[in-house]
């Protein structure tokens, strides 16, 4: 059964990897699963047929056969418990790297989105400077337990999981900012995971889609 997930027909990440649809090429890519990609426009998603999908208008989704999903987390989950490589046989490891990925989307990602949300919807606010610098401290308190649990390993929990697929996709949305340059380790754990030939392939796929559009818009 062929593998079909939804993404932006117009990414507002601009071909940066920010897309959520990226976690979950990056999981088939690190599988071995080929799969199809359907472009969908901020239109098509708040009509009727994607909203049978998704029911919150978003991308991605997932559908295989007779089964459709949404939630990234919950399409990464799905593949890893049923393609070998990104959970471990183990069964109190696998369970650790199941925590790890919900830890990323539950706990991680919801302070790094909050500074998007500030530096995008409130950046003209008179409060908007003192508001940054809350989310800020709330941000570095995170990395901070997480610098400490990483150490010098190269991944959270033993080998390469679906739980560091994720929590690197997380943090990639603070690459390049200051913020995540004062964690020395989680920077190069980033890294890591960037450098990882799924992750090129899954990479250069939704980078293509952006150039694509931008090539046609010209």
């Amino acid at each position: 059964m062929t593998i079909t997930i939804t993404a932006f027909e117009r990414s507002p990440d601009r071909g940066r990897g920010l897309a959520r649809d990226m976690r979950v090429r990056w999981a088939l890519e690190e599988v071995g699963e080929p799969y199809e990609v359907r472009l969908v426009s901020f239109k098509a998603m708040r009509e009727p047929a994607h909203l049978a999908l998704q029911p919150f208008g978003q991308i991605p989704t997932y559908e295989e056969g007779d089964l459709a999903l949404f939630e990234s987390g919950a399409i990464i989950l799905h593949i890893a418990e049923h393609h070998p490589g990104l959970l471990p046989d183990d069964a109190n490891a696998r369970a650790r790297a199941i925590a790890w990925l919900f830890a990323a989307v539950s706990t991680m990602e919801p302070v790094i989105v909050e500074r998007e949300t500030a530096r995008f919807q409130e950046g003209k606010e008179p409060w908007y400077e003192e508001r940054l610098a809350y989310v800020h401290e709330r941000i570095r308190k995170r990395l901070g337990e997480l610098s400490a649990r990483l150490g010098t390993a190269d991944w959270l929990d033993g080998n390469f999981s679906a739980g560091d697929l994720q929590m690197i996709s997380v943090l990639l949305r603070l690459k390049g900012s200051d913020i995540m340059e004062e964690y020395a380790n989680l920077a190069a754990y980033v890294a890591r995971g960037e450098a990882r030939p799924a992750y090129q392939r899954a990479f250069a796929a939704q980078k293509a889609v952006f150039l694509a559009v931008s090539d046609g818009g010209q």
